[in-house]
């Protein structure tokens, strides 16, 4: 299923250079910065920063590791991507155009299937009502097995008993 957009008033590039102008030491925007933005924001999918560097670098792009790290970090606290953390691992995903949803993690190949559950929403609503909690973001990861590897665990079960 794929996420519906959100319309946003801003593309990511300018929504970015906005938050380097604003800071309180205004921080220029570097083609570097111009060239991972671009192509985070060209494609829709989870990624860590060393297979972004590897992909960036595949692509014929310059991008240094040091720049690459800097830069999600400053990506993230613009609100642009999330930061998940996945106990061994640290990938990163849109945040800014796409609205809340939640993950089904595959253990076994690392998938990650996003989806949206109004059901969900409504309990988080009614649970910080109880608490007078002012929700203002969250993270929900059910991990287990996805089609595929259940799948392939299910027949090697299957040849295990002939």
């Amino acid at each position: 299923m794929a996420l519906p957009a959100v319309e946003v008033t801003h593309s990511p590039e300018n929504k970015f250079r906005e938050y380097l102008a604003s800071r309180p030491r205004p921080q220029r925007f570097t083609d570097q910065q111009r060239d991972m933005v671009r192509y985070v924001f060209a494609q829709h999918n989870h990624f860590d920063a060393e297979h972004l560097i590897d992909e960036m670098k595949r692509s014929g792009l310059r991008l240094s590791r040091a720049t690459a790290y800097r830069t999600l970090a400053k990506l993230v606290d613009a609100g642009l991507l999330r930061r998940l953390d996945l106990g061994d691992r640290t990938v990163f995903e849109h945040d800014y155009g796409y609205p809340q949803h939640e993950h089904l993690c595959c253990r076994q190949c690392g998938q990650m299937i996003e989806f949206q559950s109004s059901q969900i929403d409504a309990i988080i609503r009614d649970v910080a009502g109880q608490y007078g909690f002012q929700v203002s973001g969250h993270s929900f990861f059910i991990h287990g097995l996805c089609s595929d590897c259940n799948r392939a665990r299910m027949t090697k079960r299957r040849l295990d008993l002939v």
